[in-house]
């Protein structure tokens, strides 16, 4: 599948400052970018590794504003597997790659969920309990936008049973790491995702890889195009300014090219 990004914003900020943008797909495997351009203008930027070496984190010295334009059409090639019969591995067997992403972070805090998760999944293994997991959430929280801010954490998320793609996301990572299972926090382009946004996804470790899962419903790991991992949404953040931010205008367009 082949999808088309589109994506401008502008923002401003009261003095010259520094900004930290995460936005651009990531060579990874599953896609390939055909073509990609970002305009930032006069912009001096400086470009690092992505959090596990996916994708790139780019520092951009701006004036009092910023205008930026991402576009970009990617190919996507990844399958989407069947989780129920995948095996997760043991704790003394985990690479380096997934080992940091067992424990609890900012916003999810996978320790306080051991209890439920070990009641409510008891029976299953594995993908059977990641797949489980993913349905749970699903079935139990509506999607309500505007229901939460960026200092929501996953206690409250799974007591108010509503939320946003960041919330599904920190309680699908939650849940599954007191599993034991390694999960970590994902961004992507999806051409379903509704309202058309950044989307947070969760991504697991089963079979010896990296799988995406949208505990939302609304995208399938063969339409999503990955952009970076972290731990939780504070590492994937599209955005971070040293400086108050004024957003001006932003919009994101994902369709299918």
């Amino acid at each position: 599948m082949r999808i088309s990004v589109d994506v401008q914003m502008t923002y401003q900020f009261p003095q010259p400052n520094t900004v930290a943008l995460v936005l651009e797909a990531a060579h990874a495997p599953g896609q390939q970018i055909v073509r990609e351009s970002l305009d930032l203008g006069d912009a001096r930027v400086t470009r690092i590794a992505g959090d596990s070496g996916v994708g790139q984190r780019i520092w951009a010295q701006v004036g009092t504003e910023m205008q930026l334009h991402y576009q970009a059409q990617i190919d996507i090639a990844r399958p989407g597997p069947d989780l129920s019969g995948m095996q997760a591995a043991p704790l003394h067997a985990l690479p380096t790659e997934a080992a940091p992403y067992i424990r609890p972070s900012r916003y999810v805090q996978s320790d306080k969920f051991v209890s439920f998760v070990g009641k409510r999944f008891f029976d299953l293994q594995g993908g059977a309990k990641v797949a489980a997991i993913r349905d749970w959430i699903e079935m139990n929280l509506s999607y309500v936008p505007g229901a939460s801010d960026s200092d929501t954490n996953v206690l409250e998320t799974f007591a108010g049973r509503q939320g946003v793609c960041r919330d599904y996301a920190h309680l699908f990572c939650a849940m599954v790491r007191a599993a034991q299972i390694p999960a970590r926090m994902a961004s992507v382009y999806g051409p379903d995702v509704t309202p058309q946004d950044f989307h947070a996804v969760g991504e697991v470790w089963l079979d010896g890889g990296w799988h995406l899962v949208d505990a939302t419903g609304m995208c399938g790991p063969e339409s999503m195009a990955l952009i970076a991992v972290g731990r939780d949404a504070y590492d994937i953040a599209f955005m971070e300014s040293q400086a108050p931010a004024t957003l001006i205008n932003q919009g994101v367009s994902v369709i299918r090219a």
